[in-house]
């Protein structure tokens, strides 16, 4: 036995040896030290790790709490302590958490700052930038690449593009992914620099993208050095967001939309987040988002490949859609839990998923249930059913009417009898009411005047006629005035004198109005021989009439059905047919409401009106006239509102003038030779419209 164990020892200590080589393969590097150092204000952290590291670790920013994670890949911590108080600067703290063989550094901060991290031989070097000087938007520099020493770049293409939020894409074609790249925001406008680039003279221009409709104005491209400048001129609010893809360089600028009662907007809620990641595993980014979220992520075994990207405080959806987008992947969300994979891989599954499906319910065992319908006629439920084009049903469902009671009985799979249910649960229910209630409105205001004057002047001899031949006296005119005298008036002379006259020397009296005469008042003035009469009788009438006449038809109806409703008198007419014959016809001239309302969800009322009001006029030789008050329109209305739908307004203003020449235009007394008649008559129309929803508790009633 003694042999056997001596013999064991050496391969036993051999084991030993290739396991400690392949735990030390396994974990290959480690994190040795960690140092806190301010220089000029700036605190810098160097992080020692046994191995060199070959580029920046994977590292996000946390704005709400403030803090920055590095991620080193197949990394133990050595340090003998996972966290550490430090309260330099706006540096509080920091941990160290190892998760399998990744260890993350978190970096706690007071508030965000600028940082920017190198590799110098085994350390990590990370630069935190003072408080005041992060706070200058002009003076944050985001670094994609530091670049090679001795490498020369070259820009291949720049193309603007216009997205479909109306942001605006500056695409940048590198010749490779490790060009240097800086980008900051100067003033109003984006400065990017590539470090040690050249620029063909081709893309040496100054591109006006206006036309593109976006925030972009103006994207000019130069040769600056050894380095080339990219200015971005964009107009208005805006935000923009930079990222690296391969060897695509892109900047999005997109409009910011601000509400003044709500503020911002958009469709991003994430928390914000920032992303350095440099030719890093897809899968890695996936898992930092993972990490930062606390959701479930499903990673297809078909996702692959590197990306290099850098974003800044942007939101975690965001910067979750754009990686997607790059890479040609999609996600499907279900609870806490995101499936990652390409678009066609999700398509093809989706497809299989539904064809497995549809053979199930090819399969499935059939089963008849029936709905008694209280609103729809089941009926027009079968054919909504058996309409092929939306087809309800499966190839194997189908539908029965019992009209008597108006049944519906469906025959088909569960899951399709489930869909009918809720169908009929959605349009089988009251339909709403509305009372709409119109008022026709029509005030009429009239004022006439007439005024007229009657001149009569003569002579007279004993049994002689007048010279001027004119008799007028206050028996009214064209009537011969007896005027005797006995000699018993005072100043008239004593004697018998009889004076016949046939008519007026003008007779302009004022006309009735409204079958009353106009009122008289007459004057004589005669010598004192008796022998000269002067007789003058004013006549005046003034008419003021003043109407309103109030129609007010009402209908109720259900929600888009059209009513109508109608009173008045059918007037009948003679018609000649084709065969010579006549035939009495009639015409109505009736008042209707003719309306089809339509209920909107948020309870106003769209309404189809016909409003009409006819009444018999004058009759003529051909007939009675009709007089038509008519208004057709469509508009829509709040529930118990009213609106005035139309309206007419009619005046009539009219002076006529009866006169003798030359004497009516005599100045003081030209009033006595004319007949002035005056009129005025004012009509308005107005039609109101009230609809007003009825409540489904009265409609119960």
């Amino acid at each position: 036995m003694s042999t056997l164990r001596g013999f064991l020892k050496p391969w036993h200590a051999l084991l030993l040896w290739f396991a400690g080589i392949g735990l030390a393969a396994a974990q290959a590097n480690s994190i040795e030290a960690f140092d806190v150092t301010q220089q000029s204000g700036a605190v810098v952290v160097r992080v020692t790790t046994r191995e060199p590291l070959k580029s920046v670790p994977p590292n996000f920013t946390v704005a709400t709490p403030a803090r920055i994670a590095f991620d080193f890949a197949n990394t133990v911590n050595a340090l003998g302590r996972n966290a550490q108080e430090i309260g330099q600067g706006e540096l509080r703290s920091m941990n160290l958490v190892q998760a399998a063989d990744k260890t993350r550094l978190v970096l706690n901060l007071r508030r965000s700052v600028v940082h920017e991290a190198r590799v110098d031989g085994k350390s990590l070097v990370i630069t935190l930038q003072a408080a005041a000087a992060s706070a200058t938007p002009g003076d944050k520099v985001a670094h994609f690449a530091e670049g090679q020493a001795d490498a020369r770049h070259a820009i291949r293409d720049v193309d603007f593009r216009r997205g479909r939020g109306g942001e605006g894409r500056v695409v940048v074609d590198l010749s490779d992914a490790s060009t240097g790249i800086d980008i900051r925001q100067q003033g109003q406008n984006i400065v990017i620099d590539f470090l040690k680039t050249s620029l063909p003279d081709n893309l040496k221009r100054r591109l006006d993208v206006t036309d593109f409709a976006t925030p972009v104005q103006i994207v000019n491209a130069f040769q600056q050095g050894e380095n080339v400048r990219m200015v971005i001129e964009p107009s208005g609010q805006w935000e923009h967001n930079a990222y690296q893809s391969e060897t695509q360089f892109v900047v999005e600028v997109k409009p910011l939309l601000v509400d003044t009662s709500r503020g911002a907007r958009g469709r991003y809620t994430g928390e914000k987040l920032s992303l350095n990641f440099q030719n890093v595993e897809v899968r890695a980014v996936l898992n930092v988002i993972a990490d930062f979220t606390d959701l479930n992520v499903v990673t297809s075994d078909s996702v692959g490949g590197n990306i290099t990207l850098r974003l800044r405080d942007v939101p975690w959806d965001q910067a979750l859609e754009i990686i997607l987008q790059t890479r040609g992947l999609d996600m499907r969300k279900s609870g806490n839990v995101i499936w990652i994979a390409p678009r066609d891989e999700l398509a093809t599954r989706e497809k299989l998923a539904l064809e497995s499906q549809q053979q199930i319910t090819e399969l499935e065992q059939t089963r008849t249930e029936s709905f008694q319908l209280n609103y729809t006629k089941a009926i027009d439920v079968q054919k909504m059913l058996a309409d092929r084009q939306q087809p309800v049903l499966s190839k194997r469902g189908s539908a029965v009417v019992d009209t008597r009671t108006n049944t519906l009985f469906v025959q088909d799979v569960p899951s399709r009898l489930d869909e009918v249910r809720k169908l009929i649960a959605k349009i089988d229910i009251a339909v709403r009411q509305v009372m709409i209630e119109a008022r026709i409105v029509e005030a009429s205001d009239s004022f006439a005047k007439n005024l007229g004057v009657r001149l009569g002047l003569i002579e007279a001899g004993l049994s002689s006629r007048a010279p001027f031949g004119t008799n007028t006296g206050i028996r009214g005119p064209n009537v011969g005035a007896e005027l005797v005298n006995t000699g018993q008036a005072a100043g008239v002379v004593q004697g018998t004198a009889v004076i016949n006259g046939p008519g007026l020397n003008a007779n302009l009296p004022a006309a009735g109005l409204n079958s009353f005469n106009a009122g008289q008042l007459s004057l004589i003035l005669f010598n004192r021989a008796a022998t000269r009469f002067l007789n003058v009788e004013l006549s005046a009438l003034e008419a003021d009439g003043k109407g309103k006449i109030i129609s007010s038809p009402r209908v109720l109806t259900a929600n888009q059905v059209e009513a109508l409703i109608e009173q008045g008198t059918e007037i009948p007419y003679q018609q000649a047919t084709s065969s010579g014959a006549t035939s009495v016809s009639f015409r109505k001239a009736s008042l209707s409401l003719k309306v089809k309302p339509q209920i909107t969800p948020d309870g106003n009322i769209i309404m189809t009106l016909d409003v009409n009001k006819d009444a018999p006029g004058v009759t003529t030789p051909a007939g009675v006239q009709i007089n038509t008050k008519h208004v057709k329109t469509e508009v829509l209305v709040e529930n118990g509102g009213t609106v005035v739908i139309g309206g007419i307004y009619e005046q009539t203003d009219r002076t006529d003038l009866t006169q003798v020449p030359f004497f009516g235009d005599l100045p003081y007394i030209g009033f006595l030779f004319k007949n002035r008649q005056t009129s005025t008559a004012k009509t308005e129309l107005l039609v109101f419209i009230t609809p007003r929803i009825v409540s489904e508790r009265l409609t119960i009633r």
